[in-house]
Parts: C-alpha cells; sequence; structure tokens
C-alpha cells in the first residue's frame, strides 16, 4: 500500500490539506494575538457582536432570500438547469453584501470626517459598488450560461424533462 494512500485514508484527505489547514491556523494565530495583545475588550466586544449580529440578523435575512430565490424560481414555466444553479446567485449575492457591508458607510455617504481626513470625495463609492455588483452577477450569469450548455451538450436533462414536460 502506498503511504500517500495510507495517509489519505486515515485522514480523509491528502498531506497538502493537512499543510495548508495547519498554515492557515497559525496564521489565524497570529492574527488573534496580535488583535487580544493591542486591545482585548474591543476584540471581545466585536466578537460577541459579530457573532449575535450574524446569528439574530444576517442568518435569517440570507435564509428567508434563498428560500424565496428557490420557491420563485422554481415555479417558473420554463426549465429550470439541472445544473445547480443557485450558488450562481448565492455568490455574487453574498460578495456584494459583504462589499456593502464593509462600505456602507462610504456607499451611503454616512461618513461624516472621510472628507476631512483624506480630502477625497465618498461620492464615487455608490457607482462603484454598483458596476463591481453588476460585473459580479454578470460574471455568474456567463458561468451558469457556459455550465448550461456544456450539460445540455453532454445531454442531461433539465428538470423539466424530468417532469416530463417538453420544450418547444
Amino acid at each position: 500500500m502506498d503511504r500517500r494512500t495510507s495517509f489519505a485514508r486515515r485522514y480523509g484527505a491528502r498531506p497538502l490539506h493537512l499543510l495548508a489547514l495547519l498554515a492557515s491556523f497559525a496564521l489565524t494565530g497570529y492574527a488573534v494575538e496580535r488583535l487580544v495583545a493591542d486591545r482585548p475588550l474591543a476584540v471581545a466586544v466585536w466578537f460577541v457582536g459579530a457573532a449575535v449580529a450574524h446569528d439574530l440578523i444576517l442568518l435569517p435575512l440570507y435564509s428567508i432570500a434563498d428560500l424565496s430565490a428557490r420557491s420563485v424560481l422554481s415555479r417558473l414555466p420554463v426549465p429550470v438547469p439541472a445544473v445547480p444553479w443557485i450558488n450562481y446567485l448565492r455568490v455574487p449575492a453574498l460578495l456584494s453584501g459583504l462589499l456593502l457591508l464593509v462600505w456602507f458607510p462610504l456607499i451611503l455617504r454616512l461618513s461624516e470626517p472621510y472628507r476631512g481626513a483624506t480630502g477625497l470625495s465618498e461620492e464615487v463609492y455608490l457607482g462603484r459598488w454598483l458596476v463591481i455588483t453588476g460585473v459580479l452577477f454578470g460574471a455568474a450569469a456567463v458561468g451558469l450560461a457556459i455550465r448550461i450548455r456544456r450539460a445540455r451538450r453532454t445531454g442531461r436533462s433539465t428538470r423539466a424533462d424530468e417532469r416530463g414536460v417538453r420544450e418547444p
């Protein structure tokens, strides 16, 4: 039995996976140590606040959005592709939402001391965020179209075909 195969069987993945995992833990530990050493109370408050905000506000919001998207798109009269399309909606929405979360004071022009501190205008951020959001959804749409085209070329059916509905 090969040494790598034995390791993969016991660990569940290849050795490179374990190495990457250990490196990410080391980097995270270093970052936490640096943050906690400077301002431990602020880090603890931020961590608890982020956990509470995520679990009580964000998780229900994006769960409802995901269920709504699945419900609406599953009731469309046109055939929905058999490829896993939901991630082509989730990923750009997540990235766009993350950008909005990080930059919302500038995007919504709520940052009063920004111009005085930097000398820069905050008027461009809304337009740039909208362009980035459009590019993310456009790239996801192109990726989904390519995936659907490949699925149709290889002969995989759509969900409507599986229910017995024929395409014209």
